[in-house]
C-alpha cells in the first residue's frame, strides 16, 4: 500500500505485530473495533521495515517474541527514538518488562489479555487517537 492510499484512510492507523497468526488476527480485530485501520506484520523486523516506509501511523501494538533479529522491546525503543509521535503497546505472556525495556511512550499488557484490558490500554495510552501525517 502506498502513502496516497493511506492518506485516504479516515481512521487512525495501527500496526499489529505478532508471529502467531490467530493471535495477531484477534488483536487486529479488537483494535479495528476500537476505531483503527489495522496493518499486520509477522515479525518486529518486518514491522520496522514497514515503518521506514510508512511512519505516519498512530499506534504500534507488538508482541515481545516475534522471531527475527528484533524483539518487541527493541522495536518499541527504536520506534520511540525515530518516531516519538507513535504510541506503543507491548504485550507478552512470557516476558515482563525490566527497567529500560519500555520507552516512555509505551505501555505493557500481559498476555493473555481480554478485549476489555486491551481497550483500557488503548484508552489510557492513546486517549485521543489523533492523526498527524505530516
Amino acid at each position: 500500500m502506498d502513502k496516497e492510499r493511506f492518506d485516504k484512510i479516515a481512521e487512525p492507523i495501527a500496526l499489529v505485530v505478532d508471529d502467531e497468526p490467530l493471535i495477531r488476527m484477534d488483536t487486529a480485530d479488537l483494535i479495528s473495533e476500537a476505531g483503527y485501520y489495522v496493518v499486520e506484520a509477522d515479525t518486529a523486523d518486518e514491522a520496522f521495515a514497514f515503518l521506514e516506509k510508512y511512519s505516519f501511523l498512530q499506534l504500534l501494538f507488538t508482541d515481545v517474541q516475534t522471531g527475527g533479529d528484533l524483539d518487541g522491546f527493541e522495536l518499541a525503543r527504536k520506534v520511540a527514538e525515530r518516531w516519538p509521535n507513535i504510541e506503543v503497546i507491548v504485550a507478552s505472556g512470557a516476558r515482563m518488562p525490566k527497567e529500560g525495556d519500555l520507552p516512555s511512550n509505551a505501555s505493557f499488557v500481559k498476555k493473555p489479555f481480554s478485549a476489555e484490558i486491551l481497550l483500557e490500554a488503548l484508552q489510557e495510552h492513546v486517549p485521543s487517537k489523533t492523526r498527524d501525517r505530516s
